[in-house]
């Protein structure tokens, strides 16, 4: 019992020399790595705001910013597993490009002129995305097949994809472009048709502040039940108001871009809407592809940080030879890991072609 009360008394001593920040940073368990980042982006957000004569942060461009990175943004969830393996992929680019090319032929020209589907048929995007996703999984299992099993390094196994689907993908069609594509399969595109409107975004930001709430309770919980140490009460009030005002922010930046003029008369004429003296607002929300990079983000960080497979790919990462001593199948996880990374590409792929309207060698 004294030794204990020793150690707290010594504790609360070092913590009084520190200073006021590091102490604040101690309490929250901040990662400074990440709020030098959060800093560094800031920056370059205010330059080019100032840049571009104030259109940088403005709604209409901050809604296409989200849109357009949401592609790239689920590819990259992927290709942290990749890295953390000490291995890269340099072939996502031309994944990418013969994956959209399959999907693309599937929907204007096989299922159409083969099997008989018609346009407007709702099976045609569902088919279309299973087998993009498929094709996408055979080409990763191929690839981490090379690197795991045939022990070829994988920068020059992804190399040589990038080489090969880029071809491919040009030869499905001899170069050309595939469109128009199915108007159910566009919608994962975003534009105002592919947007869930102002309703249902402030729906989904509820949603998230009530998990970003559960996840502080059930953490604090955790921490009392293996006794560690605790964040302070304030401390986990501040990071989780932080956390709720940024996810109700991004939503009220979503619903402050409003459709266009143009568009919003063809919906009302439509439906007999009657247009306003002072116009008709109709919201566009969070895009549906914003929500489907925020979906795989969350899927893959419980996948990092909450199951074995995850653990596995961190002590690979860490020591590959002692994990093999360990007994972990270090070649079935790298393995794994391709396979992931070709699905998420394919996930991307689906994005930009329905962003494009259509599946281009580009």
């Amino acid at each position: 019992m004294s030794d204990a009360t020793s150690a707290t008394t010594a504790d609360r001593a070092r913590e009084a020399d520190l200073g006021p920040l590091a102490r604040f940073l101690r309490a929250t368990e901040l990662d400074t790595r990440m709020l030098g980042m959060l800093g560094a982006l800031v920056l370059i957000w205010t330059v080019l705001h100032f840049l571009s004569g104030g259109l940088f942060l403005t709604p209409r461009n901050l809604w296409n910013l989200s849109v357009q990175t949401s592609s790239v943004a689920i590819m990259a969830t992927g290709m942290v597993l990749v890295i953390v393996l000490r291995n890269i992929d340099l072939s996502v680019g031309s994944m990418e490009g013969i994956v959209g090319m399959v999907m693309g032929v599937l929907q204007a020209q096989i299922l159409i002129r083969v099997f008989g589907f018609s346009l407007g048929d709702p099976w045609i995007w569902a088919i279309a995305l299973g087998c993009g996703i498929l094709t996408g999984l055979i080409i990763g299992a191929l690839h981490g097949f090379i690197i795991a099993y045939l022990e070829v390094p994988a920068f020059i196994v992804t190399l040589g994809g990038l080489l090969i689907w880029r071809g491919a993908a040009w030869w499905v069609t001899s170069g050309q472009t595939v469109a128009p594509l199915d108007t159910t399969f566009q919608l994962m595109g975003g534009g105002p048709m592919g947007s869930i409107g102002a309703g249902w975004s402030w729906a989904v930001a509820a949603a998230g502040c009530i998990g970003v709430t559960f996840m502080m309770i059930n953490g604090r919980r955790q921490r009392k039940r293996f006794r560690f140490p605790l964040r302070p009460v304030w401390a986990e009030l501040l990071l989780g108001g932080v956390a709720c005002a940024a996810i109700v922010g991004a939503v009220w930046v979503a619903n402050s871009y409003p459709w266009p003029v143009g568009i919003v008369r063809r919906y009302a004429e439509t439906l007999g809407i009657v247009i306003p003296e002072g116009g008709l607002y109709i919201a566009h929300g969070i895009a549906i592809p914003v929500l489907m990079a925020v979906a795989v983000g969350i899927v893959m960080t419980f996948v990092t940080n909450r199951t074995r497979f995850g653990r596995y790919v961190f002590a690979i990462g860490g020591n590959p030879e002692a994990a093999n001593l360990a007994g972990i199948n270090t070649r079935w996880v790298t393995m794994k890991v391709f396979m992931i990374m070709g699905v998420l590409v394919a996930i991307s792929a689906a994005i930009s072609s329905a962003r494009l309207n259509a599946a281009t060698n580009a």
